[in-house]
C-alpha cells in the first residue's frame, strides 16, 4: 500500500460561511482539484463537540455542502461528503487517542480558547478534538492539508501521532509489508492563498469569524448585493487617506484589511490596488470594493439557494462522496487493526 499524494480538509457545519472562508481556504481547496487528489468533508462530528441543535445540524450540514459547490468543487473531481457517514473516523480516532498523550493534548491552545475558565464543563469531545482531525487526515493517508494558522498546531499533532503510531509499531508495520516502517505519512501543511487571514469588517485586528455577534463583522457568502455593500459601507476606517505604497498600511489595520481584500477578489496586488486608488478617500475606493465583492460573492449565494431547494441532491451527493471515502478509508482501517492487534472478520 504505497502512499498516494492526497490532501484532506474540511470545514465545520456550524454558522454560514463568510468571505474569509472562501478566501482563505475555498480558493485554494478549489485549484488544488487540479493537480491533487482531493478530499473534502463536512465536519459534522468535530461539530457536537458543542452543543448542537439536531434538526439545525442537518440544515447547517447540507448548507455547507451546497457552499463548497457553489464556491466550485466539482463533487465528481473531488470527494465530498460529511465525516459521520465514514465510521472509520471515529475507529481510528480511539487508536489515536490511546497512541496521543496527555501532555500532547494540553498544550492545545483552541481547547484552552474554546473551554474558557470553566473547563471541567467542557466535553471530553472538545479536549480529544486533535486526535479526531487527526485521524480525519490519516485515515486516507493524506499527505497534505490546506490548514487556517489557527489549526496548524493540530497539524503538528497529527504529525507527532504519525511518528509515534509508527515507532510504537515499527515491527508490526514491516511484518504488514512496508519495509521502511512507515504506515502513516507526516502530512505537510499548505498555508497560502490570496488572503490567509481575512480580518472582520468592525475590527481589523481580530480575524473575520461566523461566531462573531455582530454580522456586519462578516460578508457572509449567502448575503445579497445589497447586504453586502450595505456591510463595505459601513466596514470601519481610519480618518486618514489610502497610502500610495504598501508601507504605508503599517498600523493601520482596517486600511490593510480591505485593501486586502480588494487585491484576493481581483487577483492584483496591495501596492497596485494602492496605486490606482492610493490618496484617495474611503468612501470612493468601498464603493469599488462593493462593487467587486458583489460581482464576486453575489453568484455563489444565488447558486447555493439553488442547491439548497433540492435537499434529496444534496443528501445524494454525499453518499455517493461517502461511499468513495469509505472505499479508501477501510483499507486502512483494516491494515490499521492487524497491525495494533485486532481480530477482525
Amino acid at each position: 500500500m504505497s502512499i498516494t499524494p492526497r490532501v484532506f480538509s474540511g470545514m465545520q457545519p456550524t454558522g454560514a460561511l463568510h468571505l474569509g472562508n472562501y478566501l482563505g481556504a475555498m480558493l485554494q481547496w478549489i485549484a488544488m482539484q487540479k493537480t491533487h487528489e482531493c478530499i473534502y468533508c463536512v465536519v459534522d462530528m468535530h461539530a457536537i463537540t458543542v452543543w448542537q441543535d439536531p434538526k439545525e445540524l442537518v440544515d447547517a450540514t447540507r448548507r455547507v455542502t451546497a457552499a463548497y459547490i457553489a464556491c466550485g468543487l466539482d463533487p465528481k473531481r473531488s470527494i465530498l461528503f460529511n465525516q459521520s457517514q465514514v465510521a472509520e473516523h471515529a475507529e481510528l480516532a480511539w487508536v489515536f487517542n490511546c497512541v496521543a498523550r496527555l501532555g500532547w493534548l494540553d498544550r492545545m491552545t483552541q481547547f484552552k480558547e474554546k473551554a474558557g475558565k470553566d473547563k471541567e464543563r467542557a466535553s471530553v469531545g472538545l479536549y480529544a478534538y486533535p486526535s479526531l482531525m487527526a485521524a480525519d487526515i490519516l485515515v486516507y493517508r493524506a499527505t497534505h492539508v490546506p490548514v487556517g494558522e489557527d489549526q496548524k498546531q493540530h497539524l503538528e499533532l497529527a504529525r507527532d501521532i504519525a511518528q509515534k503510531f509508527n515507532n510504537d509499531f515499527k515491527e508490526n508495520i514491516v511484518a504488514a509489508g512496508f519495509a521502511d516502517g512507515i504506515f502513516f505519512p507526516q502530512p505537510e501543511p499548505v498555508i497560502t492563498g490570496p488572503a490567509t487571514r481575512v480580518m472582520s469588517l468592525r475590527d481589523g485586528t481580530k480575524k473575520m469569524s461566523k461566531s462573531d455577534p455582530s454580522d456586519l463583522s462578516r460578508i457572509n457568502l449567502t448575503d445579497d448585493a445589497e447586504t453586502i455593500a450595505r456591510k463595505i459601507q459601513k466596514a470601519k476606517t481610519d480618518t486618514e487617506p489610502l497610502p500610495s505604497e504598501e508601507a504605508g498600511l503599517k498600523g493601520r489595520p482596517e486600511a490593510e484589511n480591505l485593501v486586502g481584500i480588494y487585491a484576493a477578489l481581483t487577483g492584483e496586488s496591495p501596492g497596485a490596488v494602492l496605486r490606482q486608488y492610493g490618496g484617495g478617500q474611503f468612501s470612493g475606493f468601498k464603493k469599488a470594493l462593493a462593487e467587486v465583492a458583489v460581482t464576486k460573492v453575489g453568484p455563489i449565494g444565488a447558486e447555493m439557494r439553488r442547491l439548497s431547494s433540492d435537499p434529496v441532491e444534496i443528501d445524494r451527493i454525499l453518499a455517493d462522496g461517502s461511499a468513495r471515502a469509505r472505499a479508501i478509508a477501510a483499507p486502512v482501517m483494516h491494515k490499521v487493526k492487524d497491525i495494533v492487534g485486532f481480530i477482525r472478520s
